[in-house]
């Protein structure tokens, strides 16, 4: 019956409690490190903080009904999940595919700490991703990728990845499990930063995995157990908290990038924009197939570091900040963090704001 449901309604419906009477609508935190151990030392559900909580459970229940995925497991950080995946995967004398135009500390811990291990790491930009997969034993993909925006073929690097027998892990921070679903497009796991416009309010790092295969997922679950990255039950709770207006914030976000594209593509203060949406965009074909929307993101260049600092400067909704998915609408100069752009490219986080206003404070602040 889920998939009747619109991401609103999908979104509220993850997050409710059991409608039991006299029992809260929405179930409060757990904030225990310790539980009660039953006499004759039969296993409970709950024992000890670092193995389990009953605000994970609810939050992973419902993060594992939007991703479309039998079992959801949360961590500490969007990273923490995506290194406990690659330690479980990455073994010595694996070929591992990453990303090289994506997100940057993923490139930076496969070199650092996979590739000393015995694993070879290849980057590969997302174009190439899927003639990549041809010979390689996990791949990463994150689509649309971050910062640029290309987007991935994910049907067909699944079926690559099918014929290889590698296993395909794809980061869906970008898109969301609002955005599109890769698990139903044939991907293995899905690692995503719940930081983002999941949450939504640039108060919290939070991050997970989602599947559908037991054993894989037992044994990320087994990986978060001895390392130890989880997610505090408080965090949880505001996470779980966030998820009801998930699908309310998304659409406005994907309504106000799409606006502001429309908008800069055509400004001559701007040298070129980038957003899967655009009819013209280079991966709008492939983006209209798998996604649903196509997320709060836009990419911009402009002459120069300068006119973005200027940019922010002129405006009065704008701000500058890192990471993306929050209400207010910012700006990055990601060649700040030395990814491999031009000075003048920076990625606009759009945020909730009416959407006539965002235009018309981008319109003063560009002329």
């Amino acid at each position: 019956m889920d998939g009747l449901y619109g991401d609103s309604t999908r979104s509220v419906k993850a997050v409710g409690s059991d409608p039991v009477s006299g029992s809260p609508v929405v179930s409060p935190p757990v904030l225990a490190s310790t539980f009660h151990l039953s006499p004759d030392e039969a296993e409970p559900s709950d024992k000890y903080g670092r193995y389990s909580n009953p605000t994970w459970r609810q939050l992973e229940s419902a993060l594992a009904e939007l991703e479309g995925a039998a079992t959801a497991l949360t961590f500490g950080s969007g990273m923490a999940a995506i290194t406990a995946v690659l330690r479980v995967l990455a073994k010595p004398g694996t070929k591992l595919v990453v990303p090289a135009d994506g997100y940057n500390q993923v490139r930076s811990y496969a070199r650092e700490y996979l590739a000393p291990l015995g694993v070879t790491v290849v980057e590969v930009a997302c174009a190439a991703m899927c003639a990549a997969a041809a010979d390689a034993d996990v791949v990463l993909a994150e689509t649309p990728v971050n910062p640029g925006l290309d987007v991935v073929d994910l049907h067909r690097l699944a079926m690559d990845c099918r014929r290889r027998g590698s296993t395909l892990v794809v980061d869906n921070t970008t898109a969301t499990p609002l955005g599109q679903q890769p698990l139903s497009l044939g991907a293995d796991l899905v690692v995503a930063s719940a930081t983002k416009s999941l949450s939504g309010h640039s108060d919290l790092i939070a991050g997970y995995v989602a599947g559908s295969h037991p054993e894989l997922m037992a044994a990320v679950e087994q990986e978060r157990l001895l390392a130890g990255p989880i997610l505090g039950p408080f965090e949880a709770w505001l996470v779980l908290r966030s998820l009801g207006s998930a699908g309310l914030r998304f659409e406005r976000q994907c309504h106000n990038a799409q606006a502001l594209a429309v908008m800069l593509r055509t400004h001559p203060a701007v040298r070129s924009v980038r957003y899967p949406g655009l009819p013209d965009d280079p991966s709008h074909q492939i983006a209209a197939l798998q996604m649903k929307r196509f997320g709060g993101l836009v990419a911009i260049e402009l002459d120069s570091a300068q006119a973005v600092h200027s940019l922010v400067e002129r405006s009065a909704l704008l701000i500058s900040s890192t990471s993306f998915g929050g209400i207010h609408t910012s700006l990055d100069r990601r060649a700040r963090w030395s990814d491999p752009v031009a000075d003048g490219f920076a990625r606009i986080s759009l945020g909730i704001e009416d959407t006539d206003d965002l235009i018309s404070d981008f319109e003063q602040a560009l002329s």
